[in-house]
């Protein structure tokens, strides 16, 4: 577990408890899928015809070849090869130029488990070659794909050349949504723990905060209050909270969206620099904002870091279509108490995932995945190991 957690540390500048954790869930999926492969049930269905019989089955698609980004490296390796390896398939794994040694870890661990040789494969390198390569082969049988909206188009257009089974888990752009009959102190627990795990390098980050008018201010003061308090620091150091970003590229792109954000007519309540004292490094402050409008570039591009809008609203109708005037669709997060409202909510919601007073989102057992530009298909749960299988039927004659 240490010597996993301190090569995504070290690779992605995650903290050292936070890179442990990952370590553990990827554990958790390779034992579902492991338990899973034992429930891939075929069907005799009665045929309307007296002297026959249908027969249907699953079959392994084929090769597998798996496109994995650097901020989960291993959750998301071990989704893409646990269920490649449950369904029966082999698999190509290509992680993203950042975390290499991270997966090629988890590729020895696979072997040194037994998995014979050819059966899960590594490759590293120049990721537009080595996903053309991969895409135009008539080995790959099915891709499965997690990063941006943007690469997705790409492979899709390529995958089409070719027919391919693709799975696509792509960008998002979580609501939070607040109601006033929450628990405030636990809303903004929540609120933390989402959105500041990977310091918000994550596609299920919460991106948007709708908070109930007559509970805004409050709920701005407690997580404000908790906000200061997360340690920023070395990944390794085990009091830290807070790693850097992880490239020059992304805090690039942080500082630029935040000057964007200000000069659209936010207001900064807390951060929107880089950390005093640090004089190395791509640290960079949780930052919440205020006066944010429904039309700013912040409310509709991912922005991937540790940035936080903040608004209100007034009725229940009214959230839920300004939450989903957003053309991606991962995952939603409902604060509550009301059962009522907590079912309409989840409803009405145009995500795959809806998150109701938990900051859980992806487990192993769960269907996850998005729609709208964020993609199809499913990861986890019964649901994803279909994906994997080709279905096969057989009408069969039974009268000599």
């Amino acid at each position: 577990q240490d010597v996993l957690a301190k090569w995504m540390t070290l690779e992605v500048g995650k903290p050292f408890a936070e890179a442990k954790g990952e370590v553990g869930a990827a554990a958790d999926i390779f034992e579902w899928n492991a338990e899973e492969t034992k429930r891939i049930y075929g069907q005799t269905v009665e045929s309307r015809f007296e002297d026959t019989r249908v027969h249907v089955y699953y079959q392994p698609v084929g090769v597998v070849a798996a496109l994995t980004p650097w901020n989960f490296p291993l959750v998301l390796s071990s989704r893409k090869i646990s269920t490649s390896l449950a369904a029966g398939c082999s698999v190509i794994i290509k992680p993203d130029t950042i975390t290499p040694g991270t997966v090629m870890e988890l590729v020895d661990i696979c072997r040194e488990c037994g998995v014979p040789a050819g059966v899960v494969n590594l490759l590293s390198g120049d990721p537009p070659s080595i996903a053309e390569q991969l895409i135009s082969s008539d080995t790959i049988k099915k891709i499965s794909i997690t990063g941006s909206t943007r690469v997705g188009k790409l492979i899709l257009k390529q995958a089409a050349e070719k027919v391919q089974r693709v799975t696509m888990e792509l960008s998002g752009h979580s609501p939070f949504i607040v109601f006033d009959d929450a628990d405030m102190n636990k809303a903004t627990d929540m609120a933390i723990s989402a959105k500041f795990r990977n310091n918000g390098q994550v596609c299920i980050s919460p991106n948007r905060f709708y908070i109930q008018e007559n509970k805004k201010n409050e709920f701005i003061n407690l997580f404000i209050d908790k906000a200061k308090k997360l340690k920023i620091g070395n990944g390794m150091d085990p009091d830290t909270q807070l790693g850097p970003l992880t490239t020059q590229k992304r805090l690039n792109e942080i500082e630029a969206l935040v000057e964007k954000t200000k000069q659209e007519g936010a207001k900064v309540l807390m951060g929107g620099k880089r950390p005093a004292g640090f004089n190395k490094g791509f640290f960079y402050e949780p930052t919440v904002f205020d006066d944010v409008k429904d039309d700013f570039t912040i409310m509709k591009e991912e922005p991937f870091g540790p940035l936080v809008p903040m608004l209100s609203f007034k009725t229940f109708d009214e959230v839920i279509e300004r939450a989903n005037n957003n053309d991606l669709g991962l995952c939603s997060y409902i604060c509550t108490n009301s059962m009522e409202k907590a079912h309409r909510s989840s409803e009405l919601m145009e995500t795959g995932t809806v998150a109701v007073n938990t900051p859980m989102v992806a487990i192993a057992e769960a269907p996850f995945g998005g729609i709208k530009q964020t993609g199809y298909g499913r990861e986890g749960g019964s649901m994803a190991i279909k994906d994997y299988l080709n279905v096969k039927y057989t009408h069969l004659g039974i009268k000599g």
